[in-house]
């Protein structure tokens, strides 16, 4: 699996499943695949998946499907079906699509905000973001209303089984950072299903914002750090750089002193130059502080000023993610028990793989 994620994945059949897009907020480029059980997100329209060694066949009539490497297969996989609520829309005309998709098997994903203060500027944007792609596009909208996010959110659930949901959102102002959107859609959401729910935003500038999100019904946060050297953070995403590692340290510590230990969660993009030592140092002060570590492999999107950058070898993420799964397990933060969120689901990296190998 931590192979397949950071080689990539040549697809016979490119179909197959539900349907992959190109560019937009993450995961982008990407498509669930299931393998022994477990869905993960493989890369299919990078410049490395291009040329992986791994090719899937086209899938049966069973919908299983063989990943061959040269002549040689390696493992049968299978790919999560269309969500039937793909093909709804809302009564005043949003493709249900547009407002919401399936991430891995279970999850219902949305970013409520599809604009940002830092995208519009070369100066201040995330060199790795594409979050504007997908509305250029035409395949979202810019604003999620609360409203539209209820509809959609019962229907996943009804129609296909959703277990929970993550909602992200662009930046909209240097204060509260996103947190008030997040408090309005949850809030609805809530009120339509019984769904557990991750809000995830840069650290707002007032930490009563976590009892906010909490009291509209978001169960987990996620705060993404993304990358934690200082200078690398200036060179890659100058804008949310603004926002120092010590400030989000400090959130951390007041978010898990509302939502609790290992409801609180951040992504951390390995293979962006951060070494090694550096990312498990980082999440040793995380687990310390109660916050699980997402670690994941960097994933070229088409379209970015990184597209051409090399994803992390294997070998760089099996160094990340083996000792990285034993400190979780020790610290008691595993994904399994996160009640919503990127974490849980698990589909962008390996690492509850190796909390799993950890355990035994």
């Amino acid at each position: 699996m931590t192979e397949l994620q950071s080689f990539g994945l040549r697809l016979v059949d490119p179909s197959a499943g539900v349907a992959s897009r190109r560019g937009g907020a993450g995961p982008s480029d990407h498509k669930a695949v299931t393998v022994d059980g477990h869905t993960i997100m493989v890369p299919v329209h990078t410049s490395t998946a291009w040329h992986s060694p791994f090719t899937a066949e086209a899938p049966d009539a069973r919908g299983m499907s063989r990943v061959m490497r040269g002549s040689i297969p390696i493992a049968s996989i299978s790919f999560p079906k269309q969500p039937r609520f793909y093909a709804m829309q809302t009564f005043d005309g949003v493709p249900y699509s547009h407002i919401a998709t399936l991430h891995g098997s279970d999850v219902l994903a949305t970013t409520v905000l599809q604009t940002c203060i830092r995208y519009e500027s070369r100066k201040k944007s995330c060199k790795f973001c594409a979050i504007g792609q997908s509305l250029a596009a035409g395949r979202t909208v810019a604003r999620k209303t609360p409203e539209h996010l209820a509809e959609v959110a019962r229907a996943a659930v009804l129609l296909d089984g959703v277990k929970h949901m993550v909602m992200t959102t662009g930046t909209p102002n240097a204060t509260d950072r996103g947190a008030a959107i997040l408090c309005e859609s949850a809030f609805a959401i809530k009120a339509a299903v019984d769904i557990p729910i991750q809000g995830q935003c840069e650290p707002p500038d007032d930490d009563q914002w976590f009892h906010r999100m909490k009291a509209a019904g978001i169960d987990t946060l996620g705060m993404h750090l993304e990358v934690v050297t200082p200078e690398v953070r200036e060179r890659l995403m100058p804008g949310k750089a603004s926002v120092p590692v010590s400030r989000y340290m400090s959130a951390f510590e007041a978010a898990v002193g509302v939502f609790g230990r290992g409801q609180v969660s951040t992504y951390i993009l390995a293979g962006l130059g951060d070494t090694r030592e550096a990312i498990l140092d980082t999440c040793d002060q995380l687990l310390a502080r109660g916050v699980y570590p997402f670690v994941v492999p960097f994933v070229p999107i088409s379209g970015t000023p990184l597209e051409d950058h090399p994803a992390p070898t294997p070998e760089f993420m099996k160094s990340l993610l083996a000792p990285l799964g034993e400190r979780v397990v020790a610290a008691g933060l595993r994904s399994a028990d996160i009640k919503a969120g990127c974490g849980k689901c698990g589909a962008c990296s390996s690492l509850s793989i190796y909390e799993k190998e950890s355990e035994s």
